[in-house]
């Protein structure tokens, strides 16, 4: 029998991580995982504007060409450094046509909650700063040919490579295992489920009732 997928709302998800505690400095910092494809930059886009307009600081802009999985220590020097001292960061993004980073810097704040989306966001060394890690819930392969389709033929020769690269990041270093929350995209709205590393807390973020006006 299946059952009836009913949305999450978003505004309901917003406040359980805005109750969480710090965890990086006076940041909740949430990542939001998942396969290339699967709807994370959307996703995170309508989390944050539930969160009131959270800063979301997206791995495309950490990651290049030369380094796709390997930007942990930018990430820390550049970005969880001073937010775990309660300042704001400056980090260089990499721009994907002219290949290069900058060259002016971006500003992140210590907002009460800030998003990292992106591949690899639940990785293992990032975890420890993490309030919460929330996985997209899409199969790989219908992630990597979502994502073909969105980029179109130009950049296939792209695709060949990442998509090599992505299944041996996640074979040395999964995130989903980790994640407490899981998200599944629906015609309309998401669907929030407890994660593998879910407690009750999340369960509680799932079957808390709330009107049918935020269904959003």
């Amino acid at each position: 029998m299946t059952r009836n997928r009913r949305p999450t709302p978003l505004p309901r998800l917003a406040r359980a991580l805005r109750a969480l505690p710090p965890s990086c400095g006076p940041v909740r910092l949430v990542a939001v995982d998942g396969h290339a494809g699967s709807g994370k930059s959307t996703f995170a886009t309508r989390l944050a504007e539930a969160l009131g307009g959270a800063p979301v600081l997206r791995l495309d802009d950490i990651a290049s060409h030369e380094a796709l999985f390997d930007w942990t220590g930018r990430l820390r020097q550049q970005v969880l450094a001073p937010l775990s001292r309660g300042e704001a960061a400056h980090y260089e993004a990499y721009d994907w046509h002219t290949r290069r980073f900058g060259p002016a810097s971006r500003p992140l704040p210590p907002a009460p909650v800030v998003l990292l989306e992106g591949v690899g966001a639940g990785r293992r060394l990032l975890r420890p700063f993490l309030a919460r890690l929330l996985w997209m819930e899409q199969p790989r392969d219908a992630a990597w040919a979502r994502g073909r389709r969105r980029d179109g033929p130009a950049q296939s020769d792209f695709w060949d490579g990442w998509e090599p690269a992505e299944r041996q990041h996640f074979a040395e270093d999964p995130s989903r295992p980790y994640a407490q929350l899981l998200v599944r995209e629906l015609p309309e709205g998401y669907e929030v489920l407890t994660g593998p590393a879910g407690t009750a807390r999340d369960a509680q973020i799932i079957t808390q009732s709330e009107g049918r006006s935020a269904t959003r």
